[in-house]
């Protein structure tokens, strides 16, 4: 993401000056940042989740949205478009954001990484509603989920393989499958990727995504 030439905004300056933009900007306690282009990849990946939470929210209160869908963190001043987030109950067809999200799924690229995994999860996690954050790596096949557990704390849990038991959504718990997630992926596509972790794999915010 790169930073327009503005140096402050305020949330009703933001809200005001972003209507007319072209392209999407997250906001920061003030300071704005453009949102910036997805590989093939990525979109690849974000329209597979996307699919399989609209089967399994059919019928249901909740439904899932992306791409122009954002939501506001109060507690840190902050507006963030995640590439998935779904929400339970009544929602109008004219709202810009949205509200009370109980899960949020982010796909992580070498631009975001360090911001998904940090920045955003501490504020993703001061949502009251949000239950969930979904992590998905484009490099290899790996998702973190962090959960939020019934005393308020968090926890995380890592899939290499196998169903992913989402237990946000109303209705009871939901299973996507890493198959699922990672359909079309070619990983051949270019080199140091891997389908599954290996044990000399390094991880560090520059490759861990």
């Amino acid at each position: 993401m790169s930073t327009p030439e503005i140096s402050y905004l305020s949330v009703e300056e933001y809200l005001l000056w972003e209507k007319n933009q072209s392209t999407r900007h997250e906001y920061v306690d003030g300071q704005i940042f453009a949102m910036g282009g997805a590989t093939r990849r990525h979109r690849l990946l974000v329209g597979n989740i996307y699919n399989s939470l609209r089967a399994l929210l059919r019928g249901s209160s909740c439904s899932a949205e992306f791409l122009d869908a954002k939501v506001h963190i109060e507690a840190t001043n902050s507006f963030y478009y995640p590439d998935i987030v779904v929400s339970c109950g009544e929602v109008s067809d004219s709202a810009v954001l949205v509200e009370n999200p109980v899960l949020i799924v982010e796909v992580l690229s070498r631009s975001t990484a360090s911001i998904d995994r940090r920045e955003k999860l501490f504020a993703y996690r001061r949502i009251e509603s949000l239950e969930e954050y979904l992590i998905v790596h484009q490099r290899r096949q790996r998702v973190e989920l962090h959960r939020k557990l019934v005393d308020g704390s968090w926890t995380k849990l890592e899939f290499l393989q196998g169903q992913i038991v989402l237990e946000s959504i109303l209705g009871g718990k939901f299973s996507i499958s890493m198959d699922s997630i990672y359909e079309d992926v070619r990983w051949a596509d270019h080199s140091g990727q891997v389908k599954e972790s290996e044990a000399s794999y390094e991880l560090n915010d520059e490759n861990d995504w």
